[in-house]
């Protein structure tokens, strides 16, 4: 019994500390290489810390029966499991024909599963300790205080590349990126690896401090700190995180107003908006717009856009699971691929890369884990935690079809890591006979 307790605050300790920095991922690994050197290793810290909590978690699990019952007579796991013997299978299948490296192979199985295999730690962890089901908040909130903070630094104080004195630049990651090349239309980044992963990350955040705020009501500095990540959303100027945001709010404010007498006059005043803001991008030619919307402009110096980027990489992608119905092999395409000396593929679309690395079969195990998890997180929507999880999921299938998202540690980790708390929450009773997890 002793030995249980023991591992069960082991486990909540490793998972607390991967939920709790990744949201400074990037910054510490690149700030470390640059007083210690030894950049990639740095990055592997994560999976360190995971293999620990694996370990320990498959001893929890051997000794107690209770978890291990909870655990195994889940759907969810069973198509983890299937889909993790399928990423090997293919992955070897394509090295021994030498259609992969083995840098590129081990990349890509490590990216396409780690998420997964923390989701199943976490809930364990969950399972057998009640801390993180109770200290989840602070977990999440203080480090996106931290965040937002500084990225509200750099869109306002700080000068555009302050982060080459941490040791950014063109051999981790670069100080600030612009639109179009254009040094007036400077994105933030704030402590994340990129303006699109900063932007997926606050998808989920705000996503979950909306549902805390519709559930606690007069919280105030909740409301500031919300207010502050949507100001800092903005200067991403990230486009699938706009989208993604407007859905997955919109989501929850739409349920918690369903039943109220401000329902009809919220949908209204949110369609007007949209027709204004529509009309506006029609009607508007300005360089500005131009910028913000299209990411580029009529006398651009930059010859390919963004959008075309993402249309040709789609194209090609369905090609590619048109061509290889039975996958290509892990590490093939997204950015595992770029370890290929041969071909580079990148789909900039998640789903269309899980195809094109493990074929049909593979996207609709990947997608019928999502699909599971999305449904036990809906059965248990009156908890904040699930509904802001169950919303930002809705969102984030948005920016999937517009970028990798899920290879991004720290969005990956955070989401499937309170997914993972969110599954030991109590259903109610009515809603018990859901058959989908």
């Amino acid at each position: 019994m002793k030995s249980k307790v023991l591992a069960g605050r082991i486990l909540t300790v490793l998972v607390g500390i991967i939920l709790i920095t990744v949201p400074f991922y990037a910054f510490l690994t690149v700030w470390g290489s640059s007083v210690i050197g030894h950049y990639t290793a740095l990055r592997l810290y994560t999976e360190v810390l995971l293999v620990l909590a694996t370990m320990v978690a498959v001893y929890i699990v051997t000794i107690d029966k209770t978890i291990r019952r909870e655990l195994l007579r889940s759907k969810t796991i069973w198509l983890i499991i299937g889909y993790a013997a399928l990423i090997i299978i293919v992955g070897l299948v394509a090295y021994y024909t030498k259609n992969v490296t083995a840098k590129a192979l081990g990349y890509g199985v490590v990216v396409d599963s780690r998420f997964l295999l923390f989701f199943i730690v976490t809930w364990v962890a969950a399972l057998a300790s009640n801390f993180l089901r109770k200290h989840w908040v602070p977990i999440v909130l203080w480090p996106a205080a931290i965040v937002t903070l500084f990225g509200l630094l750099q869109a306002f104080i700080l000068p555009q590349d302050f982060l080459k004195h941490f040791g950014y630049g063109q051999s981790t990651i670069p100080a600030y990126q612009t639109i179009n090349s254009n040094q007036s239309y400077v994105r933030i980044q704030s402590t994340l690896r990129g303006v699109n992963p900063y932007g997926a990350y606050l998808v989920l955040i705000t996503s979950v401090m909306t549902a805390l705020i519709l559930k606690l009501r007069r919280n105030y500095k909740m409301v500031a700190l919300l207010i502050a990540s949507l100001v800092t959303l903005i200067y991403t100027f990230s486009r699938s995180a706009w989208i993604g945001t407007f859905v997955a709010l919109a989501f929850v404010v739409v349920l918690a107003l369903y039943k109220t007498r401000l329902f009809k006059a919220v949908v209204l005043g949110g369609l007007i908006l949209l027709i204004i803001a529509a009309a506006l991008v029609v009607t508007d030619h300005s360089t500005r717009l131009q910028n913000i919307i299209y990411h580029t402009q009529s006398n651009s110096a930059v010859k390919t856009t963004s959008d075309q980027g993402h249309l040709s990489g789609l194209e090609s992608g369905l090609k590619d699971i048109y061509h290889q119905s039975l996958g290509g092999g892990v590490g093939t395409a997204g950015p595992a691929s770029t370890y290929n000396p041969k071909r580079i593929r990148i789909a900039e679309n998640y789903y269309i890369q899980i195809g094109q690395e493990t074929g049909v079969l593979g996207l609709g195990l990947f997608l019928a884990i999502n699909i599971s998890v999305a449904c036990r997180l809906w059965r248990r929507r009156d908890s904040s935690l699930a509904l802001g999880l169950f919303a930002s999921f809705l969102g984030l299938v948005v920016v999937n079809m517009l970028s990798h998202a899920w290879e991004d540690p720290t969005l990956s980790y955070l989401w499937w890591g309170l997914a993972g708390i969110a599954m030991t929450i109590k259903v109610p009773t009515e809603r018990k006979a859901s058959k989908l997890a």
